[in-house]
């Protein structure tokens, strides 16, 4: 049987959940904020941050992206769906669960600037230790940083 390692446990992973969400909630105080959840893999961090975001104003959609195919980058991203709300004049938190070679989040960042947003920020909740010449450099929320195992 193969040895795993546990690098962060459960009650860890929740707890800076919560906190990212007081993070996020605190810089927007009553600004109006809609999360685009980065599918399928975004799903269940989005689903937990989205509860800790204390908002009045507050909105989830999600969006279909990726360059992978059979667990390899093909260094193109793909938007493989629609928005269900309209992203102009909003502003936008995108998240998803790693932040790899950030081509992902930059593809749909600058496609919702593209389309009218009024800002769009990152949340993930890891971001792994490493250049990225391709992609955005850092998401301005990460759960924990790692190095690229």
């Amino acid at each position: 049987m193969e040895h795993i390692e546990i690098i962060k446990t459960p009650d860890e992973v929740n707890a800076r959940i919560q906190e990212l969400g007081v993070e996020i909630a605190q810089r927007c105080g009553s600004t109006p904020l809609t999360m685009i959840v980065v599918m399928n893999g975004g799903l269940f961090f989005g689903a937990k941050l989205a509860e800790s975001i204390k908002l009045e104003d507050f909105y989830i959609d999600s969006i279909a992206a990726g360059s992978y195919k059979r667990n390899v980058s093909t260094g193109v991203v793909q938007l493989r769906s629609a928005l269900k709300l309209d992203p102009k004049g909003r502003n936008i938190l995108i998240v998803d669960e790693v932040l790899d070679t950030g081509r992902t989040l930059k593809a749909i960042q600058e496609t919702l600037l593209e389309m009218g947003a009024l800002n769009v920020k990152t949340a993930v909740l890891v971001e792994k230790k490493l250049e990225r010449p391709d992609g955005i450099e850092h998401a301005d929320w990460a759960g924990f940083f790692m190095d690229d195992r």
